[in-house]
């Protein structure tokens, strides 16, 4: 959540204050994906899976959208004593890491709990190094999207071997220096808002086939959203690949 701009002192006090409370509101959008993640846990813990995928979707959606209010809304001047970034570890740790781990367990897509220190360990140092992302705006590393992994491995109803290799092969990722789209971070704006848009019709419909399994068995849905992720690794293949610096 970098920002640039400079707090006008002219502002009139009950406008600063506005942008103070905006501020704040963007921090609180950010921390509810917090409690979405509580209430995918509880439902996982329910065996309502389709139900705890809702929530991990939502928890996605306002990830990928928070960043652009913190600048739009220049939070680290209006709040500065909240560290957006630290928060956003925070939860997305949570969401991203934590949450997919037991979503993979209660599924039965990984042969033991242990297997499951992989992408929280692996996680862990990915989220902590300093070059987590690069100065071009990249994510360093497989950037820990275990919830995606995690709906695929159960949509497509993937043995514990199948699962358990690709945790293990993903949580290699990690550490491996390849550059990952940073979506929200492209400097093209057509590429950027072509990303958006298609990751949220993506969201939609993992979402409905989540619901919906039968309906979208007999048609493929799930196995046609994988476009999105297709076209994620395509242009991270094509814009980033190995870091060399």
């Amino acid at each position: 959540m970098e920002q640039n701009h400079s707090v006008d002192d002219s502002l009139p006090e009950m406008s600063l204050t506005g942008h103070r409370i905006a501020a704040l509101a963007v921090h609180l959008f950010t921390a509810s994906g917090a409690v979405l993640g509580l209430f995918a846990l509880i439902e996982i813990l329910r065996d309502d899976l389709p139900a705890a995928m809702i929530y991990m979707l939502v928890a996605l959606a306002i990830d990928s959208i928070d960043g652009f209010f913190a600048r739009r809304l220049a939070v680290e001047e209006f709040a500065p004593w909240i560290d957006g970034r630290r928060l956003d570890d925070i939860v997305d740790y949570l969401n991203f890491v934590i949450v997919p781990c037991v979503f993979i367990w209660q599924a039965g897509n990984v042969l033991g709990p242990a297997w499951l220190a992989i992408p929280v360990l692996a996680s862990a140092f990915g989220f902590s190094q300093k070059e987590a992302k690069t100065d071009d705006n990249f994510f360093l590393g497989f950037p820990s999207y275990w919830n995606v992994l995690a709906f695929y491995l159960w949509l497509f109803e993937f043995s514990a071997l199948a699962g358990t290799l690709w945790i293990v092969g993903l949580g290699i990722a990690v550490f491996v220096p390849y550059k990952y789209l940073y979506p929200s971070r492209l400097t093209n704006p057509a590429l950027r808002h072509f990303t958006s848009y298609s990751g949220l019709l993506w969201a939609i419909v993992l979402g409905w086939t989540a619901l919906n399994p039968a309906t979208a068995s007999q048609y493929h849905v799930a196995e046609l959203s994988l476009a999105y992720p297709a076209l994620y690794l395509g242009l991270s293949f094509k814009l980033g690949g190995l870091h060399r610096g």
